[in-house]
Formats: C-alpha cells, sequence, structure tokens
C-alpha cells in the first residue's frame, strides 16, 4: 500500500483547518436531495430587471468585455459608483483612484483584510457575522475578536461598551455589516456615531460590507465613511447582487481613499485580477435606475418579511423583526427545542422547509444555539407555501 499524499501532515493547512464545507452548500444540498423550499441560502429565485439582463447580453455579443477588463474595473461602472454615492449619501469618490471592481462583495472583503492585516493583528467584528469574514481574517493570520449582537425586546442590540472594552493595542481593523447578515439589524446613528468616535480616538481602520444598504424598512442607511473622520479610514463595500437580484454575476466594489484602494488592490490583483467583464457594463446601467426601482425594491421586500414574519409566528417560533436585508431570525425555544443545528437538518424531514442555524456565525456557540435564520427573498407564493407546511411542526 502506497504512503498517504503529504505523508502524515494534514493537507489542509492550519488556518482553515477548522472551517470545512459552508453550512450552505450543506444545506442547500439538501433542499435539493429532499425537494425543499430552500429559504436558506439568500438568494432570489426570480431575476432582476430585465433591462439590465439585456444590458448584459449586449455586452456579450457586442463584445464588450468579453476579454480582460481593465484591473481597477471599467471606466463606466467605476464612474457609477462614484455618482450612486454621491447621489444617495453625498459622498464624493473619485472613480479614477478612490474606486475599485471585485468580484462580489467576499473578494472585496477577503482583499481588504489580506491587504490590510499583518498575522497577530485583531480584528474587531460583530457577531453573529457571515461566514467568510472568519475564514478572511483566519487567512490573514490575524486574530478575531467577537462583539456580540444580543436579543433584546425582539431585537439583536449592540453593547458600545462591550464593543469599547474589545480594543486593545493590537486591534487594527473594525469589521462592521450594516444592515447586519443574519439579524437584519440595521445600526442607528447614534451607534454608528459611537463606532466612529471610537475608531478615531484609537486610529483604527475600519471595513464595512453594506450590501444590503438598499434593503432598509425601518429608518435609512447611514454609510460610516459619512461621519466625520471616517472617510479616511474606511473601506466601504457594497455589490450588485442584493440591489439587483444578480447574484451569480459576482460584481461587487470598495469605494476609499487612494491609499487604501491602493493596498486593497495590490492583493486584490492576485485573487482574481479581473473578473465579471460584460456584467460590469449592464451593472453601470442598473445603477442609474431612478429612485422607483429602489422604493419598489423595498417594499416588495418588506411585504415578503410580513408574510414569512406571520408564517413563523403562527408556527411557534419567537421572531426577530429585521429592519433590513432579506433574512428573518427566530428563536426555536417555544417549540420545544434547544439544537438550532439538529433541527435544521432534521427539518427538510419533518416539514420541507430549509433554513440556517445562527450557531455556525457564532464564536460563542451556545449565544446562537437556538437561534435559525430564513431567507424571505422568494416568490410570494414560495413564501406562503413555506408558512403553510411549517404550521405542521
Amino acid at each position: 500500500m502506497s504512503a498517504p499524499v503529504g505523508g502524515s501532515r494534514p493537507l489542509l493547512n492550519r488556518r482553515l483547518a477548522s472551517f470545512g464545507t459552508t453550512i450552505f452548500a450543506e444545506m442547500s444540498a439538501l433542499a435539493a436531495r429532499t425537494g425543499s423550499i430552500n429559504l436558506g441560502q439568500g438568494f432570489p429565485d426570480t431575476d432582476g430587471p430585465a433591462e439590465i439582463a439585456e444590458a448584459a447580453s449586449r455586452a456579450v455579443l457586442t463584445g464588450l468585455g468579453n476579454q480582460y477588463p481593465p484591473g481597477p474595473g471599467i471606466p463606466e461602472l467605476r464612474t457609477a459608483v462614484a455618482r450612486h454615492q454621491q447621489r444617495f449619501y453625498g459622498l464624493s469618490y473619485d472613480p479614477d483612484t478612490e474606486v475599485l471592481v471585485t468580484a462580489g462583495a467576499t473578494e472585496a472583503i477577503a482583499a481588504s483584510l489580506l491587504a490590510l492585516l499583518e498575522p497577530g493583528d485583531e480584528v474587531i467584528a460583530l457577531e453573529p457575522y457571515y461566514d467568510s469574514y472568519a475564514a478572511c481574517i483566519a487567512m490573514a493570520g490575524a486574530t478575531r475578536v467577537p462583539v456580540t449582537l444580543r436579543p433584546h425586546a425582539g431585537a439583536f442590540t449592540l453593547d458600545l461598551d462591550e464593543l469599547r472594552a474589545a480594543v486593545t493595542p493590537r486591534t487594527r481593523l473594525l469589521l462592521l455589516n450594516t444592515p447586519h447578515n443574519p439579524t437584519g439589524t440595521v445600526l442607528s446613528p447614534a451607534e454608528l456615531s459611537a463606532i466612529a468616535e471610537l475608531a478615531v480616538e484609537r486610529d483604527l481602520l475600519v471595513v464595512t460590507d453594506e450590501v444590503y444598504e438598499h434593503l432598509v424598512f425601518e429608518g435609512a442607511h447611514l454609510p460610516l465613511a459619512s461621519l466625520p473622520g471616517m472617510r479616511e479610514r474606511t473601506v466601504t463595500i457594497s455589490s450588485s447582487g442584493k440591489t439587483f437580484s444578480f447574484t451569480g454575476w459576482k460584481v461587487g466594489w470598495i469605494t476609499a481613499p487612494p491609499e487604501l484602494v491602493s493596498a486593497v488592490r495590490s492583493a486584490k490583483q492576485f485573487l482574481t485580477y479581473v473578473s465579471s467583464g460584460p456584467f460590469q457594463y449592464a451593472i453601470a446601467e442598473a445603477l442609474r435606475l431612478p429612485d422607483d426601482y429602489y422604493e419598489g425594491l423595498r417594499a416588495d421586500l418588506a411585504a415578503k418579511r410580513d408574510i414569512l414574519a406571520e408564517g413563523l409566528a403562527a408556527a411557534g417560533f419567537e421572531v426577530y423583526r429585521p429592519q433590513g436585508t432579506y433574512f428573518i431570525t427566530t428563536d426555536i425555544t417555544p417549540l420545544g427545542e434547544k439544537d438550532g443545528l439538529a433541527f435544521c437538518r432534521a427539518l427538510p424531514e419533518r416539514c420541507g422547509v430549509v433554513a440556517i442555524p445562527n450557531q455556525v456565525f457564532y464564536d460563542d456557540r451556545a449565544a446562537g444555539a437556538t437561534q435559525v435564520r430564513w431567507a424571505f427573498c422568494k416568490k410570494t407564493e414560495v413564501l406562503e407555501e413555506a408558512a403553510a407546511r411549517l404550521r405542521r411542526l
């Protein structure tokens, strides 16, 4: 018998050994195998605007973007991103030096953390967090320091004193996500102001994941970069997938001062170099859609949120009503359940619905043990059928 490849040493490096297959892959495969309604992974079941799909088709058929686009992204998209930031938030960015196009927000996060962190640096992230955050921090050789959003009075809240206490001399960067996945929390202006004051006081860099910026149902989205002292220290990340329902196109971007964009680009160029050529032209058009598109998107998803929230409440869950994103977090304790992972693995056989256990988004697994996340970016009839099935519980 031949010796194992690599001898006795594990093949996967120790920084990634604890991550394994993502929960999204596991639960989506379970949905396919059981024929269940998939309310786990966050992707819409309908495409975005037809005129934007047609713009992508034109770009392919006329040869636009079929070869390598420029490393920072095509000028049309960088200009559209800069105009978007000015239009919605009054933030001025130079499209030539302060905008970088990426392969979705996931690459933007990875490139930012790989570029800005040294081994041994500490990164504060709000827990629960999107699973790629932990993996990217690990790949950078840094240490993640979670600050937990805790359920209170029907919502998840940030303890600002706990955040301040988490900052040490080794803290390099704050990694924020608002609107927040998976809890649906939208940080308030007061919370963001306190975070900004802390970042300035301790001279911290900030990376903000704002991909759900146009999916805010209560209040309004406030970019951290718009607050005093923050533009020069903030890498703002967003993408087209959530706003325009073309998640497979993987078109994202960062906006930041030139020195931060240059640093992130240095890492990004060795990840994908470039991507999504024809789709960049289409998203440049999408960002110019009129206000009624964005208003219609919010209204549609707010109605779907209410359908699923009411169905989950009727099925016996404790429901945390989200202020933004297209996810609802529930607690399974009222159903007599204690383990969200076991609950989600059994749910397809019990009633033909798939969800995601929130505990995978926590370092402190006990804090999220009874929480389950549901995506409502689906057709109305799908959500109504899912609600009917869940009532069987």
